[in-house]
């Protein structure tokens, strides 16, 4: 029986155990995933990880509700998702593998994480990578609504990979089962519809990081963006690289919301690129 390449090993975080994967050796760089109907930590990251496990050490949980982490005894309760709460778990994580300080690449909802994170324990992170960011006000794209409003079948997932990313060659048959055979794990879909229940722009809004303290950041901080990106709006990132003192941005043309994916070699480099300046740095 194959092993499901999803699943890496289990740590300790608060009362329930967190899976992850955890590779490479060096400057630890902590990934968080997004939130689309049946993510795991390993099919956001899977293009990206052995790259930067090249240099060092890549740490990529799911996060509670998400993968292979251990829901609550009832995968509907949402008072186990906050963004409070994930904060808490990554924290956790860094806890249980005795990282005082790591770097940070966060996509969508979880670039919404790295923000939190790095706001409320600014000394844990030392670079910030943000990739089609969610954490500031905006109005909730319907492609989006459509992300988060997803109900298990074929045709949806069909529907909802059309929406993520821009290049059509991408978008296969057989993707689209994986990803739906992947939403329809035992608990998988109870949680995805407890986190984000209609009306869904209180959702933007409660992961929204407030101004001041994202003008106060004092991270060197990485932006990424995809061009043609229908389910967060490219207004968000140019916002993040304006609001953030030692920010750059990087646009990504012919590109949806799967910067990772559709641009993985050039990204995996971008993001190398930068978190090695800090490695210079601190030599």
């Amino acid at each position: 029986m194959t092993q499901n390449p999803e699943i890496g090993r289990s740590v300790a975080t608060g009362g329930f155990a967190t899976n992850l994967h955890d590779v490479g050796s060096g400057a630890p760089v902590l990934l968080i995933h997004g939130s689309g109907p049946g993510v795991s930590a390993w099919a956001n990251w899977r293009l990206l990880l052995p790259v930067l496990a090249q240099t060092r050490r890549v740490i990529a949980p799911d996060m509670r509700g998400f993968g292979f982490t251990e829901r609550p005894a009832n995968p509907a309760d949402s008072s186990a998702y906050s963004m409070a709460a994930w904060v808490q778990q990554a924290v956790d994580v860094l806890d249980s593998l005795k990282i005082e300080q790591t770097d940070l690449v966060g996509n969508s909802f979880g670039g919404a994480l790295a923000l939190a994170l790095a706001i409320a324990h600014p000394k844990r992170v030392r670079r910030l990578v943000l990739m089609g960011s969610v954490g500031v006000p905006f109005a909730i794209t319907p492609g989006l609504d459509a992300v988060w409003g997803y109900t298990p079948s074929i045709t949806h997932m069909r529907e909802l990979l059309d929406i993520f990313a821009f290049s059509r060659a991408l978008v296969t048959d057989e993707l689209a089962q994986l990803r739906y055979q992947a939403s329809i794990q035992p608990g998988f879909q109870e949680a995805f519809a407890a986190m984000f229940p209609a009306p869904r722009q209180r959702w933007v809004d409660a992961m929204a990081s407030p101004e001041a303290a994202i003008r106060a950041l004092p991270h060197e901080t990485l932006v990424v963006h995809g061009r043609e990106d229908q389910v967060i709006p490219l207004a968000n990132s140019v916002t993040l690289a304006q609001w953030i003192p030692q920010a750059q941005l990087h646009v990504f043309g012919q590109c949806g919301h799967w910067t990772q994916i559709e641009h993985a070699a050039r990204f995996a480099s971008l993001v190398e690129n930068f978190l090695a300046e800090a490695d210079t740095k601190a030599a």
